[in-house]
């Protein structure tokens, strides 16, 4: 048994052998900024001041050796091997919402594109899950793993949970889903998870960046803005390689005529000849960069592929002055292959 305590608030808690440094700072009540936990999406780094860590088991573009040598660790997987001393950001807002283990019902199955699948499923009747737009949860398969997906609807409109899945070959759950799920089939989930979601307490304006099925969450969070009556000025950058990448894009135009504080920008960035593309081509956090370079009165929240994540959590940061604890950000990540891991 460790003693782990966060320099800023001076919060402490206890981490039991072979527990990580998240698992014991949640059952705590202590919420620090996490979202796949397992390694692969870096939202839990965090440096370690005093003490020593096993570092675990994780992607090695997510904690280079050179960031291990200047103390920084993944809290979602670094084991303390002493008592601790981190830096870590704490978050407000979800340390008080209870995560369940439930059991629901497949209710519909839509594909708006040929691979992707819109999900929507019902919780028993005297059963509601209590969330933050934006967070996740995770589908617990029959053999016991776990698959993590962000929930797409926001807390107001929770008849159904619904859930964004692209077809990914190999992937045990999205196979399933394109291949044999039916209407009224029965799955489990635990949640909700994760530190992503839409900091009410600023009136900064905000910059959405989603790639793909990011879409998900950051639907959720500006469902939500809507439906709170929030009037900070909202610009969402919604990537995808094909225009039909953007599967949802007529909702999103919708939007930009209901709410005049909120407009979008579909960019793609590798449209064929016959998608007769005319609008934004290049990566999608360049097209950020390119309109606002100067995003140091900002808000900013990205969900997608890590890679884009990543590149947008850079470029905000050093070329457009972001204050780096505003930037917001779930990566989707596949499960980690153990002969691809460092340690």
């Amino acid at each position: 048994m460790f003693r782990v305590t966060i320099q800023k608030s001076g919060h402490n808690f206890d981490v039991a052998d072979g527990e990580t440094v998240l698992t014991s700072a949640l059952a705590a009540g202590y919420t620090i900024p996490y979202g796949c936990r397992n390694g692969a999406c870096g939202s839990c780094k965090g440096k370690v001041l005093e003490g020593r860590v096993d570092y675990g088991a994780h992607q090695p573009y997510t904690l280079t050796d050179g960031e291990k040598q200047a103390g920084f660790a993944l809290f979602c997987c670094a084991k303390p091997l002493t008592d601790l001393l981190i830096d870590a950001r704490e978050v407000g807002g979800v340390g008080e919402i209870p995560v369940k283990k439930l059991p629901c019902r497949v209710q519909s199955i839509e594909k708006p594109a040929p691979d992707v699948a819109i999900i929507k499923l019902k919780l028993p009747a005297n059963e509601r899950l209590q969330f933050l737009a934006g967070q996740y949860l995770e589908i617990i398969m029959r053999d016991g793993k776990r698959r993590a997906y962000s929930m797409g609807n926001p807390p107001h409109a929770d008849d159904y949970i619904e859930l964004h899945v692209r077809n990914m070959k190999g992937g045990a759950f999205t196979e399933y889903v394109f291949n044999s799920m039916k209407e009224k089939d029965i799955l489990r989930f635990e949640g909700p998870m994760g530190t992503f979601f839409l900091r009410e307490d600023s009136d900064k304006p905000m910059v959405l960046v989603a790639s793909g099925t990011g879409f998900a969450p950051i639907k959720a969070i500006l469902e939500h803005a809507f439906h709170a009556g929030v009037q900070r000025p909202m610009v969402l950058y919604w990537g995808g390689r094909r225009p039909a990448d953007l599967y949802l894009y007529p909702l999103a135009e919708q939007w930009a005529r209901d709410h005049p504080n909120f407009r979008v920008v579909p960019v793609v960035s590798d449209a064929e000849p016959e998608d007769a593309w005319t609008g934004r081509t290049g990566f999608v956090h360049e097209a950020v960069v390119a309109d606002f370079p100067d995003l140091s009165g900002y808000q900013a929240y990205a969900c997608g592929a890590p890679i884009v994540v990543e590149s947008a959590h850079r470029d905000f940061t050093t070329k457009c002055g972001l204050p780096d604890d505003e930037f917001f950000s779930d990566a989707f990540t596949p499960s980690i292959d153990p002969s691809k891991v460092t340690s």
